[in-house]
């Protein structure tokens, strides 16, 4: 049976687009929307009454966008926010931004179209200016994991500067010297602020450091190999590496082994987030908690707080009840040097 993809991706257009027509919404072209209806009809098409019955209900649902769905980050997320849900008895649509700004963007279009009034959208490519335009046309949106100044009411994040600032205190601590950062690309606050905390403690001892930036779709177990292989190509040298997240701190040390580098007695790494698989991993992984299950439960109550016009005022608001902040988890991938 096709789907709305399906449709899309014959007419060479947005899954969004496709659902607007689908609605009888407007921002479609006349000859755009006759294509599209043609298709339709040629394949075959038929609603999904499952998607339907949440576009009439949407009061008792909740949307969802979240980045990447195969990341146990956001499998912490999205448990967090079915705990909510489960206790409220809502629904749940959940939609991916793929690490794509166009994806991000259609993902939360759907759910406008299909007028959820309580939204959690986490969102790592879209800029400050069109998340504040979006949470200005729906009350009930809030960012999670993001923080942005002019609608900070509307965020639930962590303080990344202050973990950053607890990894490179760690790690000096720890006797090292020359130090690799894996840092991401990224438009979102908190690659920016992570990195930045690493560098300003790091700058306060006379150690060396260097940077190897990935791109913001890298940040992954895989990108964690290439990174590595990266600095042992160009000759770098480090006794430790401090990853921007746990899946690069994991590439990072799968590569060493290949390398025939043993952690942590040759290379120390720490990683960021505490996902199940740092504790799974020999040696366990060092690593920095991030309260990302906590989080979301307080995002998505806040949606639907909103959502419901209880609104936040300004002189009521205390900022610190959605800023959250990380912990160091000490184990066993980083060693003391004498």
């Amino acid at each position: 049976m096709p789907t709305i993809k399906d449709i899309a991706k014959a007419a060479g257009v947005s899954p969004a687009s496709v659902s607007r027509v689908i609605n009888n919404g407007p921002k479609v072209g006349a000859k755009t929307r006759e294509k599209i209806k043609r298709i339709i009809r040629e394949m075959e098409y038929q609603p999904n009454a499952n998607a339907q019955a949440i576009n009439v209900q949407n009061n008792a649902s909740i949307g969802i966008v979240l980045t990447d769905l195969t990341d146990p980050l956001f499998a912490q997320m999205a448990h967090g926010i079915e705990k909510v849900a489960a206790q409220k008895n809502l629904q749940i649509f959940l939609n991916s931004g793929a690490f794509d700004r166009a994806s991000e963007l259609d993902a939360i279009n759907v759910l406008l179209e299909h007028r959820y009034k309580a939204l959690v959208v986490h969102s790592a490519m879209l800029d400050d200016k069109t998340l504040i335009d979006f949470a200005h046309k729906v009350p009930g949106l809030v960012l999670l994991n993001r923080h942005i100044k002019e609608i900070e009411n509307r965020c639930v994040w962590l303080d990344d500067k202050r973990g950053g600032e607890l990894m490179a205190d760690y790690i000096v601590k720890q006797g090292h010297q020359k130090i690799a950062l894996i840092g991401v690309n990224g438009v979102q606050n908190n690659t920016v602020q992570r990195l930045e905390g690493i560098k300003a403690q790091l700058d306060k001892y006379p150690v060396q450091y260097e940077i190897e930036m990935l791109e913001r779709g890298a940040s992954t177990y895989e990108g964690g190999e290439i990174a590595v292989q990266n600095l042992l190509a160009r000759g770098s040298e480090f006794s430790a590496i401090l990853a921007y997240n746990d899946a690069i701190a994991i590439g990072a040390v799968s590569m060493l082994k290949a390398h025939g580098l043993n952690v942590p007695q040759d290379i120390s790494v720490m990683g960021f987030n505490n996902l199940i698989l740092a504790q799974c991993m020999r040696p366990k992984l060092t690593t920095v908690h991030n309260p990302i299950e906590k989080m979301a439960m307080k995002a998505t109550e806040l949606a639907l707080s909103l959502s419901q016009g209880n609104g936040i005022s300004e002189p009521q608001y205390n900022v610190i009840e959605h800023k959250y902040t990380p912990e160091l988890v000490e184990r066993q991938s980083v060693l003391r040097l004498d």
